[in-house]
């Protein structure tokens, strides 16, 4: 008579686990590509002005080349589109498992280029935020660049272990297809956001936020003190009373909630007198200019029509061009546009944080950004009224 004997599942293997391992590494690495390249899509001018300081950094830490890196600067624009498209791209192709060892070799590149960056930045201390993520999340330069290293360790995951993903999802025409619709549709995203404002903002001047409260901190600093005494150490968060103890260092325990979003934000009259909190009293349409070099001409007509339409509001709309060109230059621009409004001053990286478009329009109530508007959308004098 056989002999039964109990049926018992096997235990899992370690090629099923090195296999679950290595496809969750697939699905992160290539989400973590089209986060990244939508957000930086989301604001292409964001990420061109990124861009241009790393070209400024490497024109000035290497001068033989320093033609090369004022063309490239030149060009941010259109590489911001190309870089962001591509991350989308390959994030794409990665997931879809088309021509994965070719996409792979180009992400490979890709992350050697971009650890590069960061790896630079956070060594000689050049560009304090690499923009990898945008507005969205700020990253420290040596977080920037562990993050590339994590990136670079799921990347050899995957590599070593493509037999574990050897089925591509698309083949032939149908992958042709896919990668091209996704392409345009990653391409259109930032083009259409490069010639109108960032589809979501993330910078503290947008629609909603109060400048003056934007620039007082959430919180007041507090710290952590260290003193020294006899060779021993102690940490307190208060003077102690015994003043045997030799104050050593202080560290801020709440850096990002004890400082202000906005900490920049300054605006004087052509006279030199500061008159930020005129500007962020009733009602204002901000005309901002960044560069009159760059500036769109082309929209003018428009905006003086508006300018004009402002000044008969019933709402008291004060117009009040602002721009970080000297007052000479930026006189004579304003002869050469029409433009009938008075105008101040302000930073130009303030001007590029407030809005990203030269020329672009700002409607205040009370310091409260109530519309921002492209130069590609100016609007008509009842959009502004309603609005504010």
């Amino acid at each position: 008579m056989p002999v039964l004997r109990p049926v018992t599942t096997p235990a899992p293997t370690a090629s099923h686990s090195l296999r679950l391992f290595t496809r969750v590494c697939w699905v992160v690495l290539g989400a973590v590509f089209i986060f990244s390249g939508l957000i930086k899509l989301n604001d292409p001018v964001g990420t061109a002005y990124k861009l241009e300081e790393y070209f400024e950094v490497f024109a000035l830490d290497v001068p033989w080349a320093a033609g090369f890196f004022d063309f490239l600067k030149g060009q941010s624009r259109l590489l911001s589109i190309f870089l962001s498209s591509l991350e989308v791209m390959l994030g794409v192709a990665l997931l879809l498992r088309w021509y994965l060892r070719q996409t792979l070799g180009v992400l490979l590149a890709l992350l050697v280029f971009f650890g590069f960056l960061t790896f630079y930045s956070a060594a000689f201390n050049k560009v304090t935020d690499c923009g990898c993520f945008g507005d969205f999340l700020k990253l420290t330069p040596w977080a920037s660049f562990s993050k590339d290293l994590f990136l670079l360790a799921l990347w050899g995951v995957v590599f070593t272990n493509q037999r574990f993903l050897r089925h591509s999802f698309v083949r032939g025409t149908a992958g042709l297809m896919a990668m091209t619709v996704a392409s345009a549709l990653a391409i259109g995203i930032g083009v259409r956001a490069l010639g109108h404002l960032p589809y979501f903002d993330f910078l503290p001047y947008k629609v909603g936020n109060n400048i003056a409260q934007q620039m007082k901190p959430a919180e007041a600093p507090r710290y952590r003190y260290t003193f020294e005494r006899a060779g021993k150490t102690m940490e307190s968060e208060a003077f102690p009373t015994d003043s045997t103890w030799k104050y050593k260092s202080m560290t801020v325990l709440n850096p990002e909630q004890s400082k202000a979003p906005i900490t920049d934000f300054v605006v004087s009259d052509p006279e030199g007198n500061n008159i930020t909190q005129q500007v962020l009293t009733g009602n204002k349409l901000l005309i901002l200019i960044q560069n009159t070099n760059k500036a769109d001409r082309d929209r003018f007509d428009q905006l003086n029509q508006l300018v004009a339409d402002a000044a008969k509001s019933r709402k008291h709309i004060e117009v009040l061009a602002i721009t970080s060109t000297s007052a000479g230059k930026f006189d004579a621009f304003r002869h050469e546009v029409n433009l009938a409004a008075p105008y101040a001053f302000a930073d130009a990286t303030v001007l590029k944080t407030m809005i990203r478009a030269n020329p672009g329009l700002m409607a205040l109530h009370d310091g409260t950004v109530m519309a921002k508007y492209h130069y590609h959308d100016i609007p008509k004098l009842y959009q502004v009224e309603k609005a504010l």
